[in-house]
């Protein structure tokens, strides 16, 4: 008699988590599906801001370190035509044309040249802070993708959850009792589905939480930047 009901159970119950997709309800393999879609979207993500933030790291250190061999606005000016494409070459670029779009409104005395103003300091002040917001900006895009996604997943889960306890009722009320063979292919499907969810919004958490302080780390870079480029006016006469 045991051994009748043991082997009915193991008939009703699918013994592999690929055996209890395949057994489990249309809703339910709907959710999966999204589930799935999600986590191929997350990691793509992950892997191409990856790439881009490797290059934009190497150019910047690249540019850092030629930038530093400048004595004064012309040479680093040189030294951004120069070089290749990176955050801290296009924070160089709109100070130079800020700086041959401005006439300095001090003028020129003995042997001191023409010098900007501080309100014109000010405005360069600004105008490199603003440089700088749009180049995280675009380094920061698509990223906040994979907050949502990590923040959703779970919801989507706890649907499949629902779905699959739904399920269970609906077995134990076909079969017209409670035992395991009537509940578990439904809790199997809620189980499938939570951590189906999990394994979407766990690394999609941690990838957000790495690239919002990559970005912190650029942003911080990048007003130093531009202090030492403020600085390096400072040093040739232009302020």
């Amino acid at each position: 008699m045991i051994a009748a009901v043991l082997i009915q159970i193991g008939e009703a119950i699918p013994s592999t988590p690929g055996e209890l997709i395949a057994a489990s309800s249309g809703p339910t393999k709907v959710v999966l599906a999204v589930l799935v879609v999600l986590s191929l979207v997350s990691w793509a993500l992950m892997a191409a801001k990856a790439r881009e933030f490797k290059r934009a790291e190497r150019a910047g250190r690249h540019f850092i370190d030629e930038f530093e061999r400048a004595h004064t606005l012309d040479e680093a000016a040189e030294i951004s035509r120069r070089l290749p494409p990176s955050p801290h070459r296009a924070v160089m670029q709109r100070a130079i044309r800020f700086v041959s779009e401005t006439t300095p409104a001090i003028a020129p005395s003995g042997e001191r040249r023409p010098r900007l103003s501080a309100s014109q300091v000010e405005a360069l002040r600004l105008v490199l802070d603003s440089e700088s917001g749009a180049v995280r900006d675009g380094l920061g895009r698509f990223v906040p993708t994979l907050a949502t996604i990590g923040s959703v997943s779970p919801l989507i889960g706890l649907l499949g959850t629902v779905l699959g306890i739904i399920e269970s009722f609906i077995g134990i009320a076909t079969k017209g009792s409670g035992n395991i063979g009537a509940v578990a292919p439904g809790v199997a499907e809620a189980l499938i589905a939570t951590a189906a969810a999990l394994a979407v919004a766990i690394p999609a958490v941690f990838g957000y939480n790495i690239f919002a302080h990559r970005l912190n780390r650029f942003d911080g870079e990048l007003d130093g930047f531009g202090s030492e480029l403020i600085a390096l006016m400072v040093r040739e006469g232009r302020i």
